[in-house]
Parts: structure tokens; sequence; C-alpha cells
């Protein structure tokens, strides 16, 4: 059985940091590309960061890119995400998502989300 489940999320202050943790059991950890997503109130879920099986290989949204960083450890089943110089519209529900299987036929997972929210 797949899960994810996400930790690090909170209340910070414009300019602050955080990181998110995302631990994954029931499938190929290091065989799946990992990704984080983060949906704000009223909006539409976005890709913030995704990561490759290997950890090599990175992309980011434009809105994060500078700021964050994903990572992955694969001997310890986790992803993970540093979040620098926080804006309040980084206020959202970050979501942590799987990609597991074969690349035609592969099944995304995703976890419950944690919240993160950004005064100014």
């Amino acid at each position: 059985q797949v899960q994810l489940v996400e930790s690090g999320g909170g209340l910070v202050q414009s300019g602050g940091s955080l990181r998110l943790s995302c631990a994954a059991s029931g499938f190929t950890f290091s065989s799946s590309v990992m990704s984080w997503y983060r949906q704000a109130l009223g909006k539409e879920r976005e890709l913030v960061a995704a990561i490759m099986t290997s950890g090599s290989t990175t992309t980011y949204s434009d809105s994060v890119k500078g700021r964050s960083t994903i990572s992955r450890d694969n001997a310890k089943n986790m992803v993970y995400l540093q979040m620098n110089s926080l804006k309040p519209e980084d206020t959202a529900v970050y979501y942590c998502k799987a990609r597991v299987g074969p690349p035609d036929s592969g099944m995304n997972y995703w976890g419950k989300g944690t919240l993160v929210t950004v005064s100014s």
C-alpha cells in the first residue's frame, strides 16, 4: 500500500524558511519520480518542484526557482523541499506526489498535504 506522509509545514514570517519532508512507503521509492505540488485557497494545484530517481535532475516552477531546493534520500525513502525567502503568496497546502510504475502506465499517488502559512 502506497503511503506518502508530509510534514514540516507551519506558520512562518515573510522572509523565513521551512523544510518540508515526505516519508514514502509501499513502493520502490528509488525508481519513482517524486514531486511537490501546492494548492492555495481557491486556486488549482500547481507543480512546485520535481526530482528524478537518482536525484541528479530537478525542475522548479518559476515561482520558487532560486528560493527552493528539492532533494531525496533513497536510502531513507524521503523527499524534501527546502524553501527560503518565503513570501505570503507561498501560502498553500503542499502535497507530495509519487509517480509509481512504468512511464507509460504508471500511477500518481498523493499525500494528504501539509499547510504552509506565510505571514506578511
